[in-house]
């Protein structure tokens, strides 16, 4: 019994030691991380930075957390975020954030509050910790854009699995419940007030391929550009709106698309409207697209129907034989 007792103390003592140990490295590489950071004149900041979880956890909290890259224009500042993993699997995290935080992209500024926003990460067991596999899940979520008022989902799911045989090519399943955008876009859209406050169905599932897998770099140095997108299928109803898309799109080096969609649309006047009304498109190339697209649906036996291809080519965007806009620039920053 006292040898017994005695094998416990030391492998006790044993793992205490690597526990304190392995909690020094894991604060002397944040540290590090931060300071880099610094160096390439990124704003980098938090107040305090704690390290807990003994024995079986490093659980490491920042508080007043601030990062912004001045190359992208890209920001995000949280009262405290923290970054859980178990002591004998690293390449395993829990991330959680706050309730409130807020993001600043090149062009506007988001406030976001949710109830609860947490993500399991799986990484390489590699220095450059690629990711392998995420989920993230939200509860009750608003993003509220500078001076005006919130979108509003009562849950948000999203996960990403890297594929097993490319390492840069990762499918993407993303699900709003009770999606409600704002009473701004919705008076800009809806000006007949006929449409529910939330959408019935918001969903995507996809893939794409970048030209560089998602890992330490694409934070330090610069996001990877996706080159190909494959939507398996993405789509929306929103009373007795529906629109759903699939189809492959190749991307240059420019950021410009090139293939099709299939866009089905269901009450595909009334979604017309609402382009021209959000500005996508003007409304003389709608009434031009409102002529053809009638004797398209006319022929397929349901006038309020549309399945129909949506091309890109030559950097513009055709809705059938009509040009409706130019193409989007697919590139992250």
């Amino acid at each position: 019994m006292k040898r017994l007792l005695i094998a416990i103390l030391i492998a006790a003592g044993l793992w205490s030691g690597y526990w304190f140990v392995g909690a020094q490295r894991v604060k002397s590489s944040f540290a590090d991380w931060f300071e880099a950071r610094r160096g390439e004149a990124w704003a980098a900041d938090y107040s305090d930075l704690t390290l807990q979880g003994f024995p079986n956890r490093f659980d490491t909290t920042f508080t007043d957390l601030e990062l912004a890259d001045p190359t992208t224009g890209w920001a995000w500042q949280v009262p405290f975020f923290q970054i859980l993993r178990l002591s004998y699997k690293p390449n395993h995290v829990i991330a959680i954030w706050p309730d409130q935080q807020l993001i600043a992209t090149p062009t506007d500024k988001f406030d976001i509050s949710s109830a609860k926003m947490q993500a399991s990460v799986i990484t390489d067991k590699n220095s450059n910790l690629a990711l392998n596999r995420a989920n993230l899940v939200a509860d009750s979520v608003q993003i509220t854009r500078r001076d005006h008022d919130a979108t509003t989902m009562t849950a948000l799911h999203l996960a990403v699995r890297r594929d097993d045989d490319q390492a840069s090519l990762y499918r993407f399943a993303l699900t709003a419940d009770d999606l409600a955008p704002s009473s701004t876009f919705r008076k800009l859209v809806d000006r007949s007030g006929g449409l529910p406050r939330t959408l019935s169905a918001f969903s995507a599932d996809f893939q794409v391929g970048f030209d560089q897998p998602w890992d330490l770099d694409a934070i330090e140095d610069g996001r990877p550009q996706p080159r190909r997108i494959n939507v398996k299928l993405a789509e929306a109803k929103w009373g007795n709106l529906e629109l759903a898309l699939a189809g492959d799109l190749e991307i240059d080096n420019r950021g410009r698309p090139k293939g099709r969609l299939t866009i089905k649309a269901r009450n595909w006047r009334e979604i017309l409207d609402m382009a021209v009304a959000s500005q996508v498109i003007s409304r003389g190339v709608a009434d031009q697209l409102e002529s053809g697209l009638t004797l398209i649906a006319g022929l397929a036996g349901n006038p309020r129907t549309l399945d129909i291809p949506l091309d890109f080519r030559r950097d513009l965007v055709f809705l059938g034989p009509v040009p409706i806009s130019a193409a989007p620039l697919l590139r992250l920053r």
